[in-house]
Order: structure tokens, then sequence, then C-alpha cells
């Protein structure tokens, strides 16, 4: 009986300490895959931070001159995000400027491509004299 009590707690340790090991190469795993911003972090989480790769995010608020770099979708910064505000229909034409569902934003105004005529079924896309833009499609009369 004694023995049957030993193997059985011997091998629950052995279980155990296998379950807790490979919890640790995941976790190993997990960290090396982990950014965390510098104010995400206190010196309670233990030392596994010291092996993290830290970033910074910067943000057009601070930053305004991010937006003027190659590859930046805009020149302007509206709420923390480079923005071009020409062709942005959240920001059309200023900042928080919303264009209703369908509408586009072309040259910094709200239109709506299918009945526009110089802006038919997309911007700068002029009907000849006329035509009419019907449904996005510049049809004679």
């Amino acid at each position: 009986m004694k023995f049957r009590k030993l193997v059985f707690v011997s091998v629950l340790a052995i279980v155990l300490a296998l379950s807790i090991s490979a919890a640790s190469d995941d976790r190993k795993d997990d960290v090396n895959d982990a950014t965390i911003e510098s104010s995400d972090y206190s010196s309670a989480q233990g030392r596994w931070l010291l092996q993290t790769k830290r970033t910074r995010r910067v943000t057009c608020k601070k930053f305004p001159e991010i937006c003027d770099a190659k590859g930046s979708p805009g020149p302007q910064c509206c709420k923390k995000k480079c923005v071009n505000i020409l062709t942005d229909r959240q920001n059309c034409g200023k900042c928080g400027k919303k264009c209703k569902y369908n509408e586009i934003c072309c040259k910094g105004k709200c239109v709506n491509p299918s009945f526009n005529r110089k802006h038919c079924g997309g911007c700068n896309n002029r009907c000849g004299n006329g035509e009419y833009c019907v449904f996005g499609l510049c049809n004679y009369a």
C-alpha cells in the first residue's frame, strides 16, 4: 500500500514538473514576440521584462513633423493620426468632418459620386458637355 502511494506521488510530481516546464517554454515564446509600451509595466511583473523589446509609439500630436515623412498617409494631424484632409472620408476638408455613407471626399469636399457631374464615379471624373452623371456613369440625356 505504501509502495502504491509512493509511485502515485512520484508520477504526480513528474507530471506537475513537466507541465510547469512546458508552460514556461510557451511563456518564453510569448515574451519574445511581445512588445510593450514603457508605461504598461510595473516592477512586480518580473525579470522577463528585461528580455522584451520595448517600443514607444510616436504620435503626430506630440511630433507633427512625422506626418511629412515619406510613406505617411497624409500631411495633417487629426486625432493623433496623420491624414490627408483632401481625400479622407473621416476628416474631409478639416479634422472631424465626416462624409455621409454614400459620399466620398474629393478635394476636401464631400460629394456623391453617383450623381455629381464633376466627380462622376470617382474624384475628378468630369462628365462632358450635355452629359449627366447617373449612378456613377456619364450618360447623354
